[in-house]
């Protein structure tokens, strides 16, 4: 963190408006797409990026400067949305299909395949909810099962199928999408 970020940082810590302005329009960008991800729907994700920055102005005062601030708004942020996917959970976490098991090499059969970041990104969002969400913390955002499984209230074991099937849906996804790319050709 640079000299200024250290000092705007501080003057939200004192409560002062244009700073706080500052941050929100240097960070809200990113965060909204943080929030985007975890959510897929635009209204969702707005309602997060709201309830993130409360939850930022109100506790800046705990921030340390010797972490990263970005890290530390990222952490709210996909806490903040875990939140809003349990408060809006009305059925089980768990989808009920038939058991799968992947393994790290699942992706194996498509090493030779270029698939661009907005259709790995589209492939990603096509995942079931419970899958998606425990996908992209474990994948994207680097959380360990056992931290996933006290964010979602899921059991130890329930993270892991669930990223075993995500794995498995989303390889299901990416070889429809190739499939249909080499019939086009």
């Amino acid at each position: 963190m640079d000299a200024a970020d250290i000092e705007i940082i501080e003057l939200c810590k004192k409560g002062d408006p244009n700073a706080q302005r500052k941050i929100y329009a240097r960070y809200s960008p990113l965060m909204f797409a943080v929030a985007l991800r975890y959510t897929n729907a635009r209204p969702d994700a707005e309602d997060v990026l709201q309830e993130s920055w409360i939850k930022v102005f109100r506790h800046i005062k705990s921030f340390s400067e010797h972490n990263s601030f970005e890290g530390w708004l990222r952490r709210i942020v996909v806490n903040t949305a875990i939140t809003h996917y349990r408060r809006n959970q009305k059925h089980q976490f768990q989808l009920e299909i038939s058991e799968v098991h992947a393994t790290p090499n699942d992706f194996e059969a498509f090493k030779d395949l270029d698939f661009t970041k907005e259709e790995l990104a589209q492939a990603i969002e096509r995942l079931p909810k419970g899958y998606g969400m425990v996908f992209k913390m474990y994948v994207i955002d680097g959380f360990k099962h056992k931290e996933i499984a006290e964010q979602l209230g899921i059991d130890l074991n329930t993270s892991k199928s669930q990223l075993s099937r995500a794995r498995k849906y989303l390889q299901d996804v990416l070889e429809s999408m190739s499939r249909r790319a080499n019939e086009e050709h």
